[in-house]
Order: C-alpha cells, then sequence, then structure tokens
C-alpha cells in the first residue's frame, strides 16, 4: 500500500488549524441553554416526569438542522440571512417582518436578563430589580468585548460560560441519577392533556430559537467571510458542519439534565413550579453545594445568553432596517422591558415560559424562508440542499407550524 501523500496526512498544525475554525455555532448555541429553558424544562420535568423527553430530543435534533442551515447560507452567499430578507421584501413587508423579529427578539431577551437577575437573588439575596441591572451591566462588558477585541475575543468568553451553564445543570445528576428505564420511556411521543401541549411548545421555542437562526448566518460569515473559490467554501462548511453537531450535542445534553434532574429530583415536591422552588427543591434534595453550582450556571446563562441576544437583535436590525446602533447603545434600550417586568412584581418562571411560548410563534417566520432560500440553486449555488436535506427542513417547519395551530386552538379554547 502506497504511504499517504502529504495532501492526505493529517498533521498536528491541520488538527489545530481546523479546531480554530469552530466557535461561531457555540455562540449561537448559548441561546439553547437560556433561562427560558431552565423555566421551561424543569417545569415539565418537576409536573410531568419524563413524559416530555422526546419533545427535547426532536427539538434539539431539528435545531442542529437549522443552525447548519443558517450557517451555510452565510458562508455560501457572504450575507445573513436578515440581509438577504432586507434585499428581496418591498418597503412596507420589510418593517413588518422586523417587528415581528424584533418582538421575538426582545422576549428572548427579557428572559434572560429575568433569569439572571434570579440567580442573582437565590446566590447573593439581592432584588430582582437590581439583579436585573447588574445583569445588564455586565452584558455591556461582553458586548464591549465583542465591539474592541473582535469575535474571536467574544467567542471565547462564551465558551467559558458555556462551560460553567453545563457543569451547573449537569452536577445534580451524578448526585441523583435519573431512572434509566422511565428515561427511556420519555422518548415514546404522546401527551397527556392540554397543559402538557402548551408546556411542549414552551419547550420548543426554548429550543429552536428564531433569534439564533437569523444570527448563525452573520456569525458564520463575519468569521470566516466570503471566499469566490468554491473549494474554500465547501471546506469551510463541511468544517461548520462539526461546529454546529459539536455546539449543540453540548446544549442538547444540558437541556435533557433539566429536565432528567427535575423528574428524578423534583417530582411531586411543592413549589417547583417556580426556578426559586426548584433550587431551594434541589438544595434540600441534593445538598447546599449543588444548589450554589445550579444557581452559578442559571447566572452564566443569563449573562451569555442575554450578550447573544443583543447581538442578534442588531443583526436583524442591520439586515431588515438597514439601521446600525451601537451594541452598548441597543443593551440599554432592549434591557427596559425586563426591569419593567421585575420592577412590577410579574412572577419571574411564569414570565419566563410565556416568553418561550411567544418564541415558538416567531419560529415559522424564521425557519420557512431559510429553508426556501438554502433550497435554491441561483441563492446557494452548488451548495443547494439536497433532496434529504429539504424534506427533513420542511418536515421540521410542518411538525413546528402544527403544534403552533395546536396551542393557539387550546388557548382561544380556553383549555390551556
Amino acid at each position: 500500500m502506497a504511504a499517504p501523500t502529504l495532501q492526505t496526512r493529517v498533521t498536528p498544525a491541520k488538527v489545530w488549524s481546523r479546531l480554530l475554525l469552530l466557535g461561531p455555532a457555540f455562540v449561537a448555541a448559548i441561546a439553547y441553554v437560556d433561562p427560558g429553558n431552565v423555566a421551561a424544562n424543569l417545569t415539565a420535568g418537576a409536573n410531568y416526569g419524563y413524559l416530555l423527553v422526546w419533545v427535547l430530543v426532536a427539538a434539539n435534533a431539528m435545531a442542529v438542522l437549522v443552525q447548519y442551515q443558517s450557517a451555510k447560507l452565510g458562508l455560501a452567499t457572504g450575507l445573513s440571512l436578515p440581509e438577504i430578507l432586507g434585499q428581496r421584501l418591498g418597503t412596507k413587508r420589510r418593517r413588518l417582518y422586523w417587528a415581528q423579529a424584533e418582538i421575538v427578539a426582545g422576549a428572548t431577551d427579557m428572559a434572560e436578563v429575568i433569569g439572571g437577575a434570579v440567580a442573582l437573588n437565590l446566590l447573593f439575596g439581592l432584588p430582582l430589580l437590581a439583579g436585573g441591572v447588574i445583569v445588564g451591566v455586565a452584558s455591556m462588558l461582553l458586548l464591549a468585548l465583542q465591539s474592541q477585541r473582535g469575535q474571536r475575543s467574544f467567542e471565547y468568553a462564551i465558551l467559558v460560560l458555556l462551560g460553567i451553564i453545563a457543569v451547573g445543570f449537569v452536577s445534580g445528576l451524578f448526585v441523583n441519577p435519573p431512572d434509566a428505564g422511565e428515561a427511556l420511556g420519555g422518548l415514546l411521543p404522546r401527551f397527556e392533556g392540554p397543559d402538557t401541549v402548551l408546556l411542549a411548545a414552551s419547550m420548543l421555542g426554548a429550543t429552536v430559537m428564531p433569534h439564533a437562526i437569523y444570527l448563525h448566518s452573520a456569525l458564520a460569515r463575519d468569521r470566516h467571510g466570503f471566499s469566490e473559490d468554491p473549494l474554500v467554501r465547501t471546506r469551510l462548511i463541511r468544517t461548520t458542519r462539526v461546529d454546529v453537531v459539536g455546539a449543540l450535542l453540548l446544549a442538547g445534553i444540558v437541556n435533557i439534565s433539566m429536565l432528567l434532574l427535575a423528574a428524578s429530583s423534583l417530582r411531586g415536591i411543592e413549589g417547583t413550579d417556580t426556578i426559586a422552588g426548584a433550587h431551594a427543591a434541589v438544595t434540600a434534595a441534593l445538598g447546599p453545594t449543588i444548589g450554589v453550582v445550579f444557581a452559578v450556571g442559571l447566572l452564566a446563562s443569563g449573562l451569555a445568553s442575554t450578550s447573544v441576544g443583543c447581538y442578534a437583535g442588531a443583526t436583524i436590525m442591520g439586515g431588515l432596517l438597514k439601521v446600525k446602533i451601537p451594541l452598548l447603545t441597543r443593551r440599554v434600550i432592549t434591557l427596559v422591558p425586563a426591569l419593567v417586568i421585575l420592577g412590577a412584581g410579574v412572577e419571574p418562571t411564569l414570565a419566563l415560559v410565556l416568553s418561550q411560548v411567544l418564541l415558538s410563534f416567531g419560529i415559522p417566520f424564521a425557519l420557512i424562508p431559510l429553508i426556501r432560500l438554502t433550497g435554491k440553486r441561483e441563492v446557494m449555488g452548488i451548495h443547494a440542499d439536497t433532496l434529504p436535506l429539504k424534506i427533513a427542513g420542511w418536515t421540521s417547519a410542518t411538525l413546528i407550524v402544527g403544534l403552533n395551530c395546536v396551542l393557539i386552538a387550546l388557548t382561544l379554547g380556553g383549555q390551556s
């Protein structure tokens, strides 16, 4: 057998160079482990045990698909999804589209600031409003890092926070492991009444995030640039596939761990329908150390995800309205609704869960245009979706829209 040529030999330098290309998907993945996920997943596990494990597995599989499609769109065209839509829509439709996307981004940001405020309350007893202000200021520092030191430094900071989040929400499972048989039984798709449909929509909205779909196309493009050489684009798209699978696999493990932790340690315990109550139950059941680690993970989730959410909102506005405002200015503006809710005394966990339901309605507006664009050869060239990818994309969109239609019917019927 002939010795491999230099071109086929995988050297340490090549491995390192490929690793350096990873990162944008891990920033986008923060959206999948934000405080809204915590509220929805803990509620699902505490109230219904392992029943809705299948929702998280299905949602994470769809998330891998759509985030890969979004990144591929940015690399193949050199444009973000909002920029392409901004070019194709008329003025009125473009503004209306921006309005719904901005509402979704605002709901995301609100959830993330609230979650961070709750974490500071659990850790230090700070009032929620004061905690919200601190989270806002800390997120400004993260965004300043992105503005002054560049995207790679921002990615490093987000990766550190993602690691803290993973430890915070997975560690409890080592103290009280879930029942393997019941967890596997949760992979069977089913509901138990209208409330579980509402909760499934909340979990879906918390897992497949519209603002992450808009953002990832810009993240990949901004990191790697646009190459006229199709071979270079193909190599970058292949590397991005690894980036997306690795990032979303980690996010999926964290999400499922939250539900399994609640199912194994919080089922049937009074007061676990709120994050504060769940934290108290976790502390009582698994010890104060795990309780502190849990709260630190929640804080890292809020800090990282609100920064990424603000970044996404700026991408949406710049692409659809062709208006750019400084990230720090935007941070101040978008912080206000969350502080109003915290100051008004709205129950934080309820606000988080309802924000995720709102997000689920925004998914089709991001997902359907993405699938249409990535399937068109005139847009993507040789990188247009293959038939299996098209089928998977449209199947995902159909399932998501169908679940939302059921949710609307239940809500209007007063059953949820």
